[in-house]
């Protein structure tokens, strides 16, 4: 067989595998193309490849080089069209594009009703002039207790109403206190360490680090070891507010939460806030405070002045400054706005209840 004969034959079978291959519309017509044309024993490629001993001696080097190329030119369509594939393209005629068929609209997610009711408390206590700040979820005694005028002796410091943190005796894991193989874990001042039971720590340590005027909210998860139900949860949120300056009143803060609540609530009803004596160590006087709601009294936080002695712990003087407090639970207003029933709900990660808000 003359060269030039041997490579025309090369070059038309690279030509019809490559119209082969462009020409699939899907995989199960690009495996037929490449049995036809790649296949190991009866590929076309292969019957080819059986001509070179037809080819002169001489010849044969060129002829050899020449089937090496069309190999790699024929392997080389066939990659091209499997990714081409791939990625959901056709090889046949593309259909006609109607620029007045209503496209296909795209599925959006949307925010938490717990992160929902968290961001308009910060706007609307940002409209207020308060700043929102974070602090750290694990806290040690002096913040989460004793700078709140929260005594040794409280019942709030019991071990059994909080997440105290263990360290193994080894040093090598973090675990539970109370364990044969733990010990209590401390912070580098010696206090021992806890998941925060409240966002009052926040307010400690801004105020350490600032001086007055103050005028801040914080925002965040806080635990108590509840057993859930519908009304209680291990871990849920708190919103808490500070304003630290000269001359604050207890009619400051009646104000300041008056117009909380209406802002909140008040497109959907008119809304009325009664303030009922109660006590705090951290606030004196304090308050509990309820809104009426569909009806009746619905209780959304307690409050109060500062305690002198909280002022002091952060080295602040009573007798030239004072401030009000205020902290509401964040879930408990999500559940009443929403009607929800059982606070589990909220954690449980169903679609089909979130999707609702």
């Amino acid at each position: 067989m003359a060269l030039s004969d041997f490579i025309a034959e090369l070059e038309s079978l690279a030509s019809d595998a490559q119209s082969a291959f462009d020409a699939a519309a899907d995989p199960d017509a690009l495996e037929v193309a490449r049995v036809e044309f790649l296949g190991a024993k009866a590929g076309r490629l292969k019957a080819v490849q059986k001509g070179m001993g037809k080819v002169d001696k001489a010849d044969k080097p060129a002829a050899g080089q020449k089937l090496n190329a069309v190999k790699q030119s024929i392997e080389s369509a066939f990659e091209a069209s499997t990714k081409r594939l791939a990625c959901g393209e056709s090889g046949g005629a593309t259909e006609a594009f109607d620029p007045t068929v209503p496209g296909r609209p795209f599925r959006l997610g949307h925010l938490h009703p717990i992160t929902q009711t968290i961001e308009r408390m910060k706007e609307i206590m940002g409209r207020l002039g308060f700043t929102a700040v974070e602090g750290p979820e694990i806290e040690d005694d002096w913040h989460n207790f004793e700078a709140l005028n929260i005594p040794l002796s409280h019942p709030a410091r019991d071990p059994l109403d909080n997440f105290y943190l263990g360290v193994a005796e080894n040093g090598s894991e973090v675990g539970g206190q109370g364990s044969g193989t733990t010990r209590a874990a401390h912070g580098p001042d010696g206090k021992p360490l806890l998941l925060r039971s409240q966002t009052s720590t926040v307010q400690i340590r801004v105020m350490e680090d600032t001086e007055p005027p103050v005028r801040i909210v914080s925002l965040g998860r806080v635990y108590r070891p509840d057993t859930a139900d519908a009304t209680h949860y291990p871990m849920f949120h708190q919103i808490e507010g500070l304003l630290i300056d000269k001359q604050v009143t207890m009619a400051d803060l009646k104000s300041v939460l008056r117009m909380f609540c209406q802002a909140y609530y008040g497109e959907q009803e008119d809304v009325h806030v009664r303030f009922r004596t109660s006590f705090f160590p951290f606030t004196e006087p304090s308050v509990e405070v309820d809104i009426n709601w569909q009806g009746g009294w619905m209780e959304i936080g307690g409050a109060g002045m500062v305690d002198p002695n909280v002022l002091r712990a952060v080295g602040y003087d009573p007798e030239e400054v004072s401030g009000f407090a205020f902290g509401m639970g964040v879930e408990r207003i999500a559940m009443r706005q929403h009607g929800i029933r059982d606070i589990r709900d909220l954690y449980a990660n169903d679609v089909r209840f979130l999707s609702q808000f």
